[in-house]
C-alpha cells in the first residue's frame, strides 16, 4: 500500500487503486491534473515518474513549489498553475509531446473544503465563494445577481435539486447573501428541514445538494472535464494510460460515455438498427469497471464513500478532436 504523510491535509482517494492503473514506471512522464495538495504527484515521484502537476489554486501551486523534487537538475515535479483543460499548450511550451499517464481527481479537494475562508461548504461559516479559480465570479456574485429561473436552473442540474424553483425563489427573496451559513440557511428553510427528529437519524443535509450545484456551476466543472479529456486523449501515446476519479453521477456519467463512445463500445448494432459500416478505430481500449473505495477505505475517509476510478489505455488512432475542441 502506497504510504501517505501522517500530516497531509488530504488523503487522495483510491490511491493504490489510481497507481497500478498508470501502471508508472521509472522515467515515466505522467501529468496529475489535480494536483491540490500532492497525494497522488507523491505516489508517482515515488514510483520513479516524473510529474507535470496543474492545479489553478494559487495555495496549491505555493505548497507544491517547495518540494525538493522542483529543484533537481532536471526538476522531476513541474508545476503548472492553470487549468487542466490547458495542459495540450502547457506540454507544448515544455517541449514534450506526448506523456505516459494522465491522473485527474475531479472535484473540490478536502484542503479546501476544510479552509472555511474558501467557502466551500456549510459546517463552518465563510465568505460565499467557491472558486478554485480566484480569477472567476464567485458563488456570491452567481447568487446575488442571476434571476431565479437561472438559480433554478443551476440547482436542477447539477444538484439534481427536485425542489430547484422553490429554493430559488426562497434565495431571490433573501438577498442578498453573504455568507455559506446565509445560504444553507435560505436552503433549509425552504425545504422544511429538521435535524434533530425524534424519529430516528437525521436526514441527509438538503443544503449538501444546492452547495454542489452552485460549486460546479460557479468553477464550470463540467465543461472542464468534457475538455480535459480531450486534452488528455490528445497527449496521451500509445499504450499510454488514463484514470479519472469522479464523485458525482454527473461527472462519472460523462466520463463513462466519453471512453466508451472513444472506445467504440457503444458503436455496435442491434436487430432493430444497421450496424455501422464505417467505424473509426478505437482510441482507447482495455476500460475498467467502475472501481469504488473498499468500506475500509471509507471509514479511514469518509469523503471516499462517493468516488468513483475509470481507466483505460490509448491506442494509436488519431485523435478527431482539433486543439481547443471539446467532446
Amino acid at each position: 500500500m502506497t504510504a501517505v504523510p501522517e500530516t497531509a491535509p488530504h488523503i487522495p482517494v483510491l490511491l493504490d487503486e489510481v497507481v497500478n492503473a498508470l501502471a508508472i514506471q521509472p522515467g515515466d512522464v505522467v501529468i496529475d491534473a489535480t494536483f491540490g495538495a500532492g497525494g497522488y504527484t507523491r505516489a508517482f515521484l515515488d514510483a520513479g515518474a516524473t510529474v507535470h502537476a496543474f492545479d489553478c489554486d494559487p495555495d496549491a501551486i505555493a505548497a507544491g513549489e517547495g518540494w525538493p523534487e522542483t529543484r533537481e537538475q532536471p526538476p522531476r515535479l513541474v508545476l503548472h498553475p492553470r487549468r487542466f483543460s490547458e495542459m495540450v499548450e502547457a506540454m507544448a511550451e515544455a517541449g514534450i509531446e506526448a506523456v505516459d499517464g494522465v491522473a485527474m481527481d475531479i472535484g473540490v479537494s478536502s484542503m479546501q473544503l476544510d479552509q472555511a475562508d474558501r467557502g466551500f461548504a456549510f459546517s463552518t461559516n465563510g465568505p460565499l465563494d467557491m472558486r478554485m479559480d480566484r480569477q472567476r465570479p464567485n458563488a456570491a456574485d452567481f447568487l446575488n445577481t442571476a434571476d431565479e429561473a437561472a438559480i433554478a436552473d443551476v440547482l436542477y442540474l447539477y444538484g439534481e435539486e427536485r425542489q430547484s424553483r422553490r429554493v430559488a425563489r426562497a434565495v431571490v427573496a433573501a438577498r442578498p447573501l453573504e455568507t455559506t451559513g446565509d445560504f444553507a440557511t435560505v436552503v433549509r428553510k425552504a425545504l422544511g428541514y429538521r435535524p434533530h427528529s425524534n424519529k430516528g437519524p437525521a436526514p441527509k443535509d438538503p443544503a449538501t445538494r444546492s452547495f454542489q450545484a452552485v460549486r460546479i456551476h460557479v468553477n464550470g466543472e463540467l465543461d472542464e472535464l468534457s475538455d480535459g479529456l480531450v486534452a488528455a486523449e490528445k497527449l496521451l501515446r500509445d499504450g499510454g494510460r488514463l484514470a479519472v476519479v469522479s464523485f458525482h453521477s454527473l461527472e462519472d456519467r460523462k466520463v463513462k460515455q466519453y471512453l466508451r463512445d472513444a472506445a467504440n463500445a457503444n458503436a455496435g448494432g442491434s436487430r432493430h438498427l444497421p450496424a455501422m459500416t464505417a467505424q473509426a478505430p478505437a482510441r482507447f481500449t482495455a476500460l475498467s469497471k467502475a472501481i469504488r473505495p473498499s468500506e475500509a477505505e471509507i471509514v479511514r475517509n469518509p469523503r471516499a464513500r462517493s468516488a468513483t476510478l475509470r481507466a483505460a489505455t490509448r491506442t494509436a488512432a488519431p485523435s478527431p478532436y482539433t486543439q481547443g475542441q471539446a467532446a
